[in-house]
């Protein structure tokens, strides 16, 4: 991929079933902040120009879908899809917008969209994975966007960026690796997650990790323990959250007593149980401890 240095580069950011609420925690960043990222360079000699934003745009109704169809005549920008894709009926349950008396849905404008994009981020756990969006029973047959590019045969390079909401730096800094680096040289796992985000379990850097040595475990929100027994996906689970930390690096969940709830996994929310519920098929080291004990009076020790 060949990007001239000091060219804007064109982003569309379009919104499928969702609640915002990955734009508004992406909008909240701070290394770039949101003055670099709209006003100047996300790094030098590389600026993003937002020419369709539902959030931050003035824009609406007629204005707003002429502003996109101008947009997406300059092929080669990025595609940002925030929210899951419903296709039954046609894709009628999520309406981008209206213009000279046809509605415009999602599917659509994801199908049209895609095929001219340099690349396609799907933003949140909904666009990635189908999420909340997508669980049972699903009446909007609700998808992620890279199933609606397995069902349709769509080819554009397409990166994962989970979480319920994702963190700011995931995105950005995810454009960074592609424009100082180049898209080949962003390592991606088995779901299309960046690794430089995604390669490692919370369990890893969780800092409640050495009571989950011990065996020590939280029996209820606000003991000292691990949260494990509590619900919390953490050893399941793929994100820097513990090193990357949330709200200007001031804290995380964990940090503030509550469980992971694993939101960037791809069985978000439906296949892992309830969000206080723990995980039983998961071996820890307080029953392998009992079991040697038990070992070593059978022996003789």
């Amino acid at each position: 991929m060949d990007i001239k240095k000091s060219a804007p580069i064109s982003v569309i950011s379009i919104q499928g079933q969702n609640c915002t609420g990955c734009v508004t925690s992406t909008l909240c960043s701070e290394y770039p902040s949101i003055e670099n990222l709209l006003l100047r360079d996300i790094i030098p000699g590389h600026k993003l120009e937002f020419a369709f934003h539902p959030n931050i745009m003035t824009a609406s109704g007629k204005l707003a879908m002429e502003i996109l169809e101008n947009a997406a005549k300059k092929k080669g920008y990025v595609l940002i899809i925030d929210g899951a894709i419903p296709t039954a009926s046609n894709g009628v349950y999520c309406i981008t917008g209206e213009k000279d008396g046809r509605k415009y849905t999602i599917l659509e404008e994801t199908l049209k969209l895609s095929l001219d994009a340099m690349i396609v981020i799907a933003l949140g756990t909904c666009a990635s994975f189908g999420g909340i969006a997508a669980g049972n029973p699903n009446p909007t047959g609700a998808q992620s966007v890279g199933d609606v590019f397995s069902t349709n045969d769509i080819k554009t390079p397409l990166i994962n960026i989970p979480g319920c909401p994702p963190h700011p730096d995931w995105l950005f800094g995810t454009i960074e690796e592609i424009l100082t680096g180049g898209l080949e040289n962003v390592q991606l796992d088995d779901f299309k997650r960046p690794k430089t985000y995604f390669g490692k379990l919370i369990h890893e850097n969780c800092p409640n990790r050495a009571y989950f040595d011990e065996g020590k475990f939280a029996k209820k929100l606000g003991d000292e323990g691990c949260l494990y027994e509590l619900g919390c996906k953490g050893p399941i689970t793929y994100a820097d959250c513990p090193k990357r930390l949330w709200n200007g690096r001031t804290n995380w969940v964990i940090g503030c007593g509550a469980p992971c709830n694993s939101c960037t996994s791809p069985e978000y929310p439906d296949f892992l149980g309830d969000f206080y519920e723990r995980i039983i098929d998961l071996e820890v080291p307080a029953n392998k401890r009992k079991a040697k004990i038990q070992e070593n009076k059978f022996l003789g020790r």
